[in-house]
């Protein structure tokens, strides 16, 4: 059991929310549901590539905000390029690699050396990268290292 986990409110869309998530990440799975009164699930476990989460049915008092996103760090730009379209489905993308999914959970999708790019050690370079990110919506990593090269 992970010390800390996370919980996420739906408004009535748990088991959905829950089945979509463990469905686009290959190393997941769901766990326990606890029923609600009405017989439907209150909440339900899963567990997203190691890491733990319980969705809640909640009502509509909560939703979800920009203050908090999950981030997928990704090796290869098929893989952003993968998350970006499962994710986004439904929902709408952002800028700079951010979406909100079809629940309106924000998420970062980050390409491998994405950080190196915008914290390398020619500023110029990292300022040219920034550049090129801030026009993006998905981030594009070749496009990013050439900004970054100058190219």
């Amino acid at each position: 059991m992970q010390k800390v986990s996370t919980c996420l409110w739906f408004d009535g869309r748990a088991a959905e929310a829950a089945g979509f998530y463990t469905t686009t990440f290959s190393n997941s799975k769901l766990g326990a549901s606890m029923p609600g009164p009405d017989g439907q699930p209150l909440s339900i476990e899963f567990e997203l590539e190691g890491r733990q989460f319980l969705a809640l049915n909640g009502r509509p008092d909560f939703t979800f905000n920009e203050s908090v996103s999950l981030v997928v760090n990704c090796q290869t730009q098929d893989e952003v390029d993968r998350y970006w379209e499962a994710l986004v489905d439904g929902g709408e993308e952002g800028r700079c690699g951010w979406l909100k999914d079809r629940f309106g959970l924000s998420w970062q999708v980050i390409p491998l050396g994405f950080a190196n790019l915008l914290a390398g050690p020619d500023a110029d370079a990292s300022r040219r990268a920034m550049d090129a990110m801030m026009g993006m919506r998905k981030l594009d990593i070749n496009a990013l290292r050439k900004a970054y090269d100058g190219d």
